[in-house]
């Protein structure tokens, strides 16, 4: 599908809506939110919202909150260094990173760096488990990370800022601020964080040497009521950031990583009787420049720009019948010093289908084509049901298959890329069983993941790594959540307990992969009272193989963290915290070498003015 035919397509169809006559008036809702894919399609599966008081209580990277708050393993070099996710045993690019709908996973290396995400500008984080390349694409073979900016036209004029201070000089400095005015309204954020991060390395008498950081993120979600029936929406994201390359035990360096990653998403969403039609125009761009010596101005370059271009039609048929159409487009240029330039054009296609049978049964499908110049797409789909015998327990089947295109670095990295190679694919199913009333909730998950063609970057027999599709691995698991709260007069108690076990079994060799816990389990306990609050977080991660032989690990490791909260101010619009992390002094690593920081503290200031 080209770019000319998809145009026209899409304008041919938005002008048949422009035409149609509304004859029931609808009034628009407080909060909108970009991605309704995930409300709306994702029933079958699990979906976990992250709290805004998670939010508030962790460090302001994407790594530190869902490293807290979910089942995802990260590997981290040192505290602010390149992190990467493991979901349910998958590898980082099959993780994909959804921002207000949109797919942002790297053109380059194929995966997003979590350390460079700054969650305290976002009003909406949420986890989606399993299977989603029919919705969202590739990647989207672990799980998905929905990063969403609210909107709402009804919402009250405020701004809020935090500001942060803690051990190894670290300081945060982040502001929102909400305008409404006639049919307008429009959020700004911005986020600033820096740290010398020369902390003391666990079983050593040094330092964690050139291991400092700072980054700058800025945000704009503008949204305009055109009439009754059309809004246009408007999201920009800038991230700057560098961040000196801290080196394993024992190692020197002295290089640094600079990056730019611009986000812009134009939006019109048009809403005639039973049908809605959304078309968005999104412009990603992200940029690297990386110096060996960074007293040298000698650097390395590699950046790539994406043009996106999406129109989807939904259809309510009946009020228990949900069908949407989808067709998109995506044009993608990579280049660099070590990276042969390069283009990529994708054409895509979905259909969607949610129909509530019975008050106690529903079904959806979806399914998707894609068609590229580069490589051959596979028919991607999802069909899931939820029965519901009972108002207190529901059972949730789903089944997908989904792939991973290889990324830029794997085709063009000059002298090892393979142009030759094949999108990782995957058949996965997992059922559910939820038990919830008014004040407690358990969910048992197991699911199994089955990946062909598992990308891996080997040494030929001239001692060049190249990529190859020259694995399959079957991945097995069963994940536990059980949240509770309850509310006693002035007295609030809120707990969440997940437990997790994975194999991820590599069929040729009969071992499991490099860097997949068996166990996670993650709990956290709130507690406030009048203008107090208390929160405690454990996180245990079990030991994780370091070859691929099984014979190297790194053991396991519990680590706590524990704050108040105090809140002044007949309003309590001021609040003042203590955070005290790794209490128990835990000397850990998540990557074979890199020691994450001992017991350190943090003291935060949020004004709501």
């Amino acid at each position: 599908m080209t770019l000319k035919n998809l145009v026209l397509f899409c304008l041919l169809a938005y002008s048949q809506l422009i035409l149609a006559q509304d004859t029931i008036s609808t009034n628009l809702k407080e909060i909108i939110v970009s991605d309704v894919f995930l409300k709306k399609y994702s029933s079958s599966q699990n979906v976990q919202k992250i709290t805004v008081t998670a939010i508030q209580n962790n460090r302001p990277s994407l790594t530190s909150l869902l490293n807290q708050n979910s089942l995802l393993y990260f590997k981290e070099n040192g505290l602010g260094m390149v992190s990467s996710p493991s979901f349910r045993g998958t590898t980082a690019q099959q993780t994909a990173v959804i921002w207000n709908g949109i797919n942002i996973n790297s053109q380059l290396n194929g995966q997003v760096d979590f350390n460079t995400i700054s969650t305290k500008n976002f009003q909406n984080i949420a986890i989606r488990s399993g299977g989603g390349s029919a919705i969202y694409g590739s990647s989207a073979i672990g799980g998905t990370i929905h990063l969403n900016n609210e909107m709402s036209f009804n919402a009250k004029n405020g701004s809020q800022v935090q500001l942060d201070y803690g051990s190894f000089n670290t300081v945060g400095l982040h502001a929102n601020s909400q305008i409404n005015f006639n049919k307008t309204s429009l959020q700004i954020g911005f986020s600033r964080n820096s740290s010398d991060n020369d902390y003391a390395i666990a079983k050593t008498k040094t330092i964690n040497k050139n291991g400092a950081f700072y980054n700058n993120s800025f945000t704009v979600s503008f949204g305009y009521q055109l009439n009754q029936n059309h809004i246009l929406k408007f999201y920009s994201q800038l991230f700057d950031g560098e961040r000196h390359l801290s080196p394993p035990i024992s190692s020197v360096s002295k290089s640094k990583y600079q990056n730019l990653d611009t986000r812009n998403l134009l939006e019109l969403k048009s809403k005639f009787n039973k049908t809605t039609s959304v078309l968005r125009l999104a412009q990603l761009s992200e940029k690297y420049q990386y110096f060996e010596n960074k007293f040298n101005p000698n650097f390395s370059l590699g950046q790539a720009e994406t043009t996106i271009i999406k129109y989807d039609i939904s259809f309510v048929v009946t009020k228990n019948i949900n069908l949407n159409t989808l067709v998109d487009y995506t044009n993608s240029k990579g280049s660099g010093t070590d990276l042969e330039s390069n283009t990529r054009k994708i054409g895509g296609a979905a259909l969607l289908l949610s129909h509530e049978l019975k008050k106690w049964f529903l079904y959806e499908i979806s399914a998707r084509k894609e068609t590229t110049n580069q490589y051959k797409s596979p028919v991607l789909f999802s069909v899931g049901t939820v029965f519901k015998p009972f108002n207190f327990y529901h059972i949730k089947v789903n089944g997908s298959r989904n792939f991973r295109i290889p990324s830029f670095n794997d085709l063009y990295w000059k002298g090892s890329g393979n142009p030759n190679l094949r999108p990782e694919n995957s058949y996965q199913a997992e059922i559910t069983n939820e038990i919830f009333n008014k004040n407690i909730s358990f969910r048992i998950t197991g699911f199994t993941i089955k990946i062909k063609d598992l990308l891996r970057w080997k040494p030929n027999l001239s001692g060049v790594w190249s990529p190859e599709n020259v694995e399959n691995v079957n991945t097995y698991g069963t994940e536990m959540v059980f949240n509770w709260n309850k509310k006693l007069k002035n007295h609030l108690f809120i707990f969440s307990t997940s437990y997790g076990f994975t194999k991820s079994i590599n069929q040729k060799s009969q071992k499991e992969l490099i860097y997949v816990p068996n166990h996670k389990w993650v709990s956290n306990f709130n507690y406030s009272y009048k203008k107090f609050s208390f929160n405690h977080q454990f996180l245990y991660t079990g030991q994780v193989f370091t070859s691929s032989d099984n014979l190297n690990f790194l053991s396991d490791y519990l680590v706590i963290n524990s704050g108040i909260n105090v809140a002044f101010g007949t309003k309590r619009n001021v609040i003042l915290g203590l955070q005290a992390h790794n209490i128990l002094n835990e000397k850990y690593q998540s990557v074979l070498g890199r020691f994450m920081p001992e017991q350190n503290y943090s003291v935060q200031l949020n004004l709501n003015i």
